[in-house]
């Protein structure tokens, strides 16, 4: 029984632990976290290069 009490215990702590991650610097460049430079526009309407 107290085998069984120390497995469980080590399997609910290994799932909550398992999808925990850190923020790191590189997350905000990711380029959907802005509008692209075309987003918003009239298509055709801006001028070619821009």
């Amino acid at each position: 029984m107290k085998t069984r009490l120390i497995l469980l215990l080590t399997i609910a702590a290994g799932t909550l632990l398992a999808g925990c991650t850190t923020r790191t610097s590189r997350d905000t460049s990711i380029p959907w976290s802005r509008p692209a430079n075309w987003e918003g526009q009239i298509p055709g309407l801006s001028q070619p290069g821009n």
